[in-house]
């Protein structure tokens, strides 16, 4: 059964693998991290994990049985108990309810481990399949989006407020 991690720098070759065997699925959806991404992974990729450990960001991935990366799920710029929420999954699981599972995960974790009260998430119009799982997630459309977090595409901010779910416990006696 896939698990959420934690991204931690034992993942880099299986989050290179996996950003190389989807490039061009993701392409057809967002805009392509360009060779340079690729080119300067190591640096990019020690430079997120020190914003992951200044608390700037937390980034994780959700790891098959045999290690894969099947997605890599994010959350950007925690600040005043808000963060972004960006995620991506491999195409050979997309439209399987793995993403959607994931963000409600996701979900539970930023209110739980970072303290976060609102998440939001902004996707293309174009992109339909991550409008869905953002709405199944429980996340609701709040306003246009900046062409320029979207690679110049138009599209829309969708928000969700965390809510955590009180403890409950059984009293006895009495």
């Amino acid at each position: 059964m896939p698990e959420l991690q934690r991204l931690h720098a034992d993942h880099a070759s299986a989050v290179l693998a996996f950003e190389l065997a989807n490039r061009a699925y993701f392409a057809a959806s967002v805009s392509d991290r360009g060779d340079i991404f690729f080119d300067q992974f190591t640096d990019r990729y020690k430079a997120s994990l020190a914003e992951q450990e200044a608390g700037i960001c937390a980034f994780y991935v959700l790891v098959a049985e045999d290690g894969s990366v099947l997605g890599r799920f994010n959350l950007y710029d925690l600040e005043d108990g808000t963060a972004r929420l960006g995620y991506r999954v491999a195409q050979h699981v997309a439209g399987r309810g793995v993403a959607t599972a994931t963000v409600r995960e996701l979900c539970r974790l930023a209110a739980t481990q970072h303290g976060l009260r609102t998440l939001r998430a902004a996707t293309a119009r174009q992109n339909a399949a991550s409008q869905k799982v953002l709405t199944k997630a429980e996340f609701v459309p709040v306003g246009p989006a900046d062409p320029a977090h979207l690679g110049g595409q138009p599209g829309t901010w969708y928000q969700r407020d965390l809510v955590l779910e009180p403890y409950s416990t059984t009293e006895s006696g009495s």
